[in-house]
């Protein structure tokens, strides 16, 4: 079996800029490779990955194509466009589709000063191209309250694939309340098809990213395996982030804990089939993954 890691980072704020880096995350504040992490999936038996976009510019894309070039077990790239300008979203989306490794795309949403930025009529407007490209589209929030856009999108743009990214940060040792306010969001999103969600970056929604347990998020993927099923969710490490949650092992241990339950052909989607068939992953790539493996 082939274990997918669905959300990866790379980033060199020395290529690109990362203007939401600081002191407030030093340990992460500084260039993140590649080469870094790919002792730490070994250890772990995850043959491939797919890095996502860490900031809205060319340069940060421009370094994880050049990691995936590198690097075999990189087999998909999660790139940035500008969606609010169709023209230069458009040719970017030209000179990107020539690369096999490109096989969807991010913006990052919840830095945005307006939240119903991705509503709007440009935003709209790039979404459409990404249906018509045949690329889906990552959909990152800062908490759950962004996820009351998704089933708008999903009825306006049908052919558009759709993934929440991080189960759209649920309030990991919040209360009861806030739990079933993102329930109530995040079934909705689930009930279309074209929607699904990665199993990534579970960490508390206030405080010490590192101020979790596995026994507080296991409801949360409980849930998302009730709404969604296995069929629908991916597996992401979010490594370096993963670094101020205890570390890349602690995450892992936690996600395979969580997943024991399942068959062992639910347990095979999660890790690493559904990534698969949602991004289309170039079945070459992934053969490169698993020999590189060996």
């Amino acid at each position: 079996m082939t274990v997918l890691d669905a959300h990866l980072h790379v980033w060199d704020p020395e290529q690109a800029p990362y203007d939401w880096l600081g002191p407030a995350l030093s340990p992460v504040d500084r260039a993140m490779r590649f080469r870094d992490v790919r002792p730490v999936l070994r250890t772990a038996g995850v043959t491939a990955a797919v890095l996502v976009q860490a900031a809205d510019n060319d340069a940060d894309t421009d370094l994880m194509l050049a990691t995936a070039a590198a690097h075999p077990e990189v087999v998909g790239v999660v790139a940035w466009v500008p969606l609010d300008d169709p023209g230069r979203a458009r040719d970017r989306l030209a000179e990107l589709r020539r690369d096999p490794h490109v096989v969807g795309v991010r913006t990052l949403l919840h830095e945005r000063s307006d939240p119903d930025w991705i509503a709007g009529p440009d935003a709209e407007a790039g979404l459409a191209l990404l249906a018509g490209a045949g690329l889906p589209f990552d959909y990152p929030t800062a908490s759950p309250a962004a996820l009351r856009h998704l089933p708008g999108l999903a009825v306006r743009h049908p052919a558009l694939r759709l993934v929440v990214d991080h189960l759209g940060k649920p309030p990991v040792g919040g209360g009861r309340e806030d739990r079933a306010e993102w329930r109530r969001l995040i079934a909705a999103a689930a009930k279309h098809p074209g929607v699904h969600a990665k199993v990534s970056g579970l960490y508390p929604a206030s405080g010490a990213l590192d101020a979790w347990s596995t026994d507080e998020v296991r409801p949360f993927v409980e849930d998302a395996l009730e709404l969604f099923g296995p069929e629908r969710l991916m597996y992401g490490g979010d490594w370096p982030i993963s670094l101020l949650a205890g570390g890349y092992a602690r995450t892992w241990e936690s996600v395979c804990a969580l997943l024991a339950p399942l068959a062992p052909d639910e347990r095979a989607a999660v890790l690493g089939g559904t990534a698969a068939r949602f991004y289309r992953l170039d079945p070459a790539l992934l053969d490169a993954a698993r020999d590189a493996a060996v």
